[in-house]
């Protein structure tokens, strides 16, 4: 005779995320499409969710902190100015729209990191070029737009 479940037993969907992510995905996937709501792992699809936000809220922080970071380089050392820091300049200007493309919703989110991106890109450029910190202003001396714009280049007159 089989024992029993309990009522409040768990779904083996638990224990797959723990030993094979790929397939829980696809079959928490399969349930959702199916709508077997019942059968779904909802903590660790809430998780798994809130992840997904965090991660590309990191990604626009990383690419808009490599973007200032080379903003200034190239504004700073406009003797040493070299193409690959264009193309890094290119690439993630365009990362960050593709992010506001696909989720809207990243752009205030962009606003209010701007400035806390723009001091630790400081700290980075100081440290990646040698110069002293006092090289690089404490306030952005480009605006959100300037440094989304796909023209814009600094020169020696922007600060």
């Amino acid at each position: 005779m089989t024992a029993p479940q309990p009522i409040h037993s768990l779904p083996e969907s638990v224990n797959l995320y723990d030993s094979d992510y790929l397939r829980w995905l696809a079959e928490t996937a399969e349930r959702l499409r199916s709508g077997q709501f019942d059968q779904i792992d909802v903590l660790n699809l809430a998780e798994e969710l809130d992840d997904m936000g965090r991660s590309e809220k990191r990604a626009v922080e990383s690419n808009l902190e490599v973007l200032l970071r080379h903003l200034l380089k190239y504004r700073y050392q406009g003797d040493r100015r070299l193409n690959s820091w264009r193309f890094t300049i290119l690439e993630h200007r365009d990362r960050i729209a593709k992010a506001f493309r696909d989720s809207s919703s990243l752009r205030p989110y962009f606003a209010s990191i701007y400035a806390d991106c723009y001091t630790t890109a400081r700290h980075k450029a100081a440290v990646e070029t040698g110069l002293p910190l006092e090289t690089f202003p404490e306030q952005v001396p480009f605006t959100p737009e300037l440094v989304l714009d796909p023209d814009f280049l600094p020169d020696d007159s922007d600060g």
